[in-house]
């Protein structure tokens, strides 16, 4: 099973970055993705996940008006759009898999390498 993130990169206030996170191994009509981050000095925390049934769950709400979660099944893959970034959306975003339901912190049966997304003022 390997989780690929990718899409990460330097930019400046107000832009906005495409988040993937490419799944092999096991399928997203079982699994739900979830995306994480975290911030330097920071615990790890939740973003959003796309269940296996294509339903939302938002971990963080400051983040539900910037940043959208989808899924290609086709693709096998999982996207985070996130818009109008802020210095503070600063981090190393991971994803994770978890069979049946959203993937957290502490209950996460795959994590992806992450990738980082610095936010310049």
């Amino acid at each position: 099973v390997q989780l690929q993130a990718s899409g990460g990169g330097l930019v400046q206030a107000g832009e906005s970055v495409r988040l993937s996170c490419e799944v092999s191994g096991i399928s997203l009509d079982y699994y739900a993705i979830g995306w994480f981050r975290q911030a330097p000095g920071k615990e790890r925390e939740g973003v959003q996940c796309a269940s296996s049934k294509g339903g939302i769950t938002y971990f963080a709400a400051a983040e539900k008006g910037r940043f959208t979660i989808s899924r290609d099944a086709d693709k096998n893959t999982v996207y985070l759009q996130m818009n109008s970034l802020k210095p503070e959306d600063t981090a190393v975003y991971y994803c994770a898999a978890e069979l049946n339901f959203c993937p957290t912190v502490r209950r996460t049966s795959y994590w992806g390498r992450g990738t980082q997304v610095t936010v310049s003022s």
